[in-house]
């Protein structure tokens, strides 16, 4: 079976790996490389070393890295980089101007300039034609608006999440994994909205890591009570609290009522939505 030499590179922090062949390049972990895309010719920092694979698992055409990053390539990247913040503000004074119901997070010059992305969110489709056309004429360059997920707008704009720490989708997660509901119940989470949500408003991410462990523990802890002949021990589920007595007329006669309804509270509040693996 015959190899192909490539290397792993990202285009932004915490982004999809993706493969390219190294030719007479040869770059190392850690170097900017200029390669050339779908999208055009474009900068990309190496992540793995090359290395040999089976021709059969390459995803076919497999394009080339086109040189290392001069120190005239990286000068020219930070211009591109100070160029779309100009280009955020001026996108942004022009949705005004259409009144349109979109919210801009980020913009992409390609390395050559040859397009320019903007990235939004929005609650349901948004016509931008005449915007496009406007940015078009503005720019003097291809123009393409992308609409984002909530997900993909807390991985761009990145922050801190509830344990201090930044946000695991724009540090290490190249990509969204489902996260459900029942991840938390397996851990005997509470279900309170705030503090099993992420920035961006759906289940935290980390709910996932551990969750596995769970389920195995739990199979291995019921296996030795079955065993032991003890029986099964009876779950208290951590969204709701214990039952407490509450004294009738009758002396030793009690009658129980959960915590919400004896001190008048609502509850936890309404579970927050799963998350869209289309996001």
């Amino acid at each position: 079976m015959s190899e192909k030499s490539v290397v792993g590179v990202r285009f932004r922090r915490a982004g999809k790996i993706y493969y390219f062949d190294p030719g007479e390049a040869q770059p190392k972990p850690g170097d900017t490389v200029i390669v050339e895309t779908v999208r055009g010719v474009e900068a990309a920092d190496v992540v793995v070393g090359s290395r040999l694979v089976p021709e059969t698992s390459i995803s076919q055409p497999l394009r080339p890295v086109l040189r290392r990053a001069s120190a005239q390539d990286l000068e020219h990247l930070e211009e591109n980089r100070e160029k779309e913040k100009e280009a955020l503000r001026t996108c942004g004074a022009k949705v005004a101007e259409h009144k349109l119901e979109m919210r801009l997070v980020g913009a992409d010059y390609t390395f050559d300039r040859g397009k320019l992305i903007f990235y939004f969110t929005s609650e349901g489709r948004v016509d931008f034609r005449q915007l496009v056309r406007d940015l078009s004429a503005t720019f003097r360059t291809r123009i393409e608006l992308r609409q984002i997920g909530v997900r993909d707008q807390a991985k761009m704009l990145g922050g801190l999440g509830s344990c201090g720490r930044q946000l695991c989708c724009c540090t290490f997660l190249a990509e969204f994994q489902p996260v459900s509901i029942k991840m938390a119940k397996k851990q005997d989470l509470s279900l309170n909205p705030a503090k099993i949500s992420g920035l961006c408003g759906r289940l935290m991410c980390c709910l996932r890591y551990e969750s596995e462990q769970y389920a195995e523990a739990k199979a291995a802890l019921a296996a030795a009570e079955s065993q032991s002949g003890e029986g099964p021990s009876v779950p208290v589920e951590s969204g709701a609290p214990a039952p407490k007595p509450v004294p009738t007329g009758d002396p030793g006669v009690g009658e129980s009522v959960s915590l919400s309804e004896a001190d008048g509270d609502g509850g936890p509040g309404p579970v927050p939505k799963e998350d869209d693996p289309s996001d």
